[in-house]
């Protein structure tokens, strides 16, 4: 039998059916908090942990899905995206935002649609790994159910 899922992880499952993604979400018996601690938990590279990361853009939330292999270049992005600066989210910023906690954010389940960006270095994997709303749970999925998942604008996160 299968335990249940933490409630902000259901939250998640649902929008997974809701956009006809196959992704089964799985439960780790130990955090996966950190890109580099979820890769170890699953076998993979960290290049394929797809994080979750809320930045403000605009006076909005802005949901940067990026690649665990490195950071985002804030900078650059808005350059990218023809935006004002780009700061990091405070953690009550991203709790109001996505209904999660730094750690377990996923890419859906949010109260609300969140403005997505999708870093394009996560196409070069066959498999990705995303927080699935809380810090023991992920989901597998590919970079263009990503995509679909988060309705997100592809885009280079950091300067090649």
């Amino acid at each position: 039998m299968t335990p249940a899922l933490p409630t902000r992880s259901q939250a998640v499952a649902d929008a997974l059916a809701a956009a006809g993604l196959p992704g089964e979400i799985r439960v780790l018996p130990d955090s996966a908090r950190t890109a580099a601690e979820a890769a170890a938990a699953l076998g993979c590279e960290v290049g394929a942990i797809a994080n979750s990361l809320v930045f403000s853009c605009d006076d909005a939330p802005l949901l940067v899905m990026t690649s665990g292999a490195h950071r985002v270049d804030t900078a650059h992005l808005a350059r990218e995206l023809g935006t004002g600066p780009i700061t990091r989210a405070s953690a009550a910023q991203v709790r109001e935002a996505t209904g999660q906690a730094i750690g377990g954010v996923a890419p859906a389940g949010h109260p609300a649609p969140l403005r997505t960006v999708v870093d394009t270095a996560l196409a070069g994997y066959e498999l990705l790994w995303a927080a699935a709303g809380h810090p023991h749970t992920v989901v597998p999925m590919t970079y263009e159910e990503l995509l679909r998942l988060t309705g997100g604008t592809p885009s280079a996160v950091a300067a090649e």
